[in-house]
């Protein structure tokens, strides 16, 4: 059976699991999720995740509507801020790069799955969890507000993403 539950943020919680430690994007990622705690993710806000999908219409002559829809390319995108700044983000987005000194070569990027769980206290054992796949973060940006919470943010892309729901007892 389907999930029918309504979630609000407070229902969510959000995880950074390494999907291949064996890489080493993957252990970068590993690196900075272990020094920094970053499972759960704490204090997020404004979580969005976007997935668009190029559509080409063919139109023949002599024709106004299109006679064919072609799929194209399909991108995974998002965004996440965070109510807490200690570098982590910044440093799953540079790996090496963003460690506090300047690395003297290249480096790699981090990958990593992002999880957002949703599950009601109402309605324990039902939930809805969006797992997107092989997330590399593509920006940072630190914002300071006269008088509202100082707030850090990233972008993020990714390769897939994935839904499951969970029914409980009684569903």
């Amino acid at each position: 059976m389907p999930n029918t539950n309504v979630y609000t943020g407070m229902d969510g919680a959000i995880t950074i699991a390494v999907d291949d430690a064996a890489t080493p994007e993957g252990q970068a990622a590993n690196t900075v999720a272990e020094t920094f705690a970053l499972t759960p993710v704490g204090r997020a806000t404004d979580v969005t995740v976007q997935v668009t999908s190029a559509m080409r219409p063919f139109h023949e002559i002599g024709q106004r509507y299109a006679t064919e829809l072609r799929p194209g390319n399909v991108n995974v995108t998002g965004t996440m801020g965070r109510a807490y700044i200690n570098g982590a983000l910044l440093q799953l987005m540079l790996g090496e790069g963003g460690a506090g000194t300047r690395p003297a070569g290249a480096f790699v990027s981090p990958t990593f799955n992002l999880s957002l769980v949703l599950e009601n206290p109402a309605r324990p054992g039902q939930s809805a969890t969006v797992t997107v796949h092989q997330v590399k973060l593509d920006g940072w940006s630190l914002t300071v507000p006269e008088d509202d919470f100082v707030l850090e943010g990233v972008t993020f892309r990714a390769l897939w993403i994935g839904v499951a729901d969970a029914a409980g007892e009684g569903a």
